[in-house]
């Protein structure tokens, strides 16, 4: 993929699969099978409340650029096994895949690859991937990975991990992934890493917790990198909150940060990192018990508008102009102050979602 330049990305017509109106129809058709438009959980505030929360498709820079639509199209599978899971997300035709139970991959940290328009998608909140890692090779395109927990492949002792490569979520040189109201708990390495070029991504209303190295984006001298991310929640986390590594346009915004730690490295833990030449926006973001905050690289830019700050150290750093996301796209900016009840009460695992 090439980095589209001006104002609002064109959307050019689909590639080769459906046409436009076919893609559509299969789209609401998951959607109302699977109850996918159901929001928020049962004993949520009213349904007009809810219904406002998320929407089921892709927003953001992953919504650019023809759009990120998964499986849609595909068969409708449940797994409940690795085997399965392997074979599906693998496999060259279109799948939306909902994954009921826990899958434990074997061996230890297993990668599990997953090929281009895919839906992974955990069934209410029991859909859990353990000691295992998704992973996305270069030129993976059209992926969603929604409503799934993924956990415990950290290695005791290890804190720093630097002998395994345990990631989350992996992804290398890819283009349309939407990351949505997933939990990312105990990992040993990057809980998810976006990396070498990746474009047109979206990641909202994911839980990170407990973990070292957490959400890390680049590893590349190229500036290409489009990236949505809001409505997170970074929780017991040390460092790459995220780090972002020579974006071309990085938008953050109503991401919760808190209670940040590291029992083995107190002096040094952060936030937000634009890193190399990135161009990042933060927006309306909440900040509590955070030590850096948010801070940039001498070349990158980095604006700051509307966050709240709690008892927050050491660097705010905000230089540059940027770009302005409605350039872009429209979104719905929710107030700072009440991010924090939003967040917690939204992100992660849904009931209501894939079932």
């Amino acid at each position: 993929m090439t980095q589209l330049r001006g104002k609002r990305l064109p959307v050019p017509a689909p590639g080769p699969g459906p046409g436009r109106g076919r893609v559509l129809a299969a789209v609401l058709g998951l959607v109302t099978a699977l109850g996918l438009g159901a929001v928020g959980n049962a004993e949520a505030a009213p349904a007009a409340e809810a219904s406002g929360r998320w929407s089921d498709t892709p927003h953001g820079f992953a919504s650019l650029a023809g759009g990120t639509t998964g499986g849609a199209g595909g068969r409708v599978v449940t797994v409940t096994d690795q085997a399965s899971l392997e074979r599906y997300a693998a496999a060259e035709e279109p799948y939306v895949i909902r994954v009921e139970g826990t899958v434990t991959a074997r061996p230890f940290g297993a990668s599990i690859t997953v090929a281009s328009n895919k839906t992974i998608i955990g069934v209410g909140t029991g859909g859990e991937l353990v000691q295992g890692e998704l992973h996305l090779g270069p030129g993976t395109h059209n992926v969603i990975i929604r409503n799934l927990t993924i956990r415990d492949s950290a290695v005791p002792g290890d804190w720093d991990c630097k002998d395994t490569d345990f990631d989350g979520v992996q992804m290398d040189a890819v283009h349309h992934v939407w990351i949505d109201h997933n939990r990312f708990a105990d990992i040993c390495d990057g809980q998810l890493d976006i990396r070498k070029d990746s474009e047109y991504v979206t990641v909202s209303y994911n839980r990170f917790t407990d973990n070292n190295k957490t959400f890390g984006i680049g590893w590349t001298d190229n500036v290409r990198t489009q990236i949505t991310i809001d409505h997170n929640w970074f929780a017991n986390t040390k460092q790459r909150n995220p780090s972002v590594d020579n974006a071309a346009h990085a938008h953050l915004y109503n991401n919760y940060l808190t209670a940040q730690a590291d029992p083995g490295d107190p002096v040094w833990t952060y936030g937000n990192w634009a890193r190399g030449k990135t161009r990042m926006v933060i927006e309306n973001s909440y900040y509590r018990d955070v030590q850096h905050p948010y801070q940039a690289d001498a070349g990158a830019e980095l604006v700051q508008r509307g966050s709240i700050l709690k008892n927050t150290t050491g660097r705010h750093d905000a230089w540059g102009d940027a770009f302005d996301p409605r350039d872009f796209y429209d979104y719905r900016l929710d107030p700072a102050s009440a991010v924090p009840a939003l967040v917690e009460r939204f992100s992660g695992p849904q009931p209501r979602i894939g079932t």
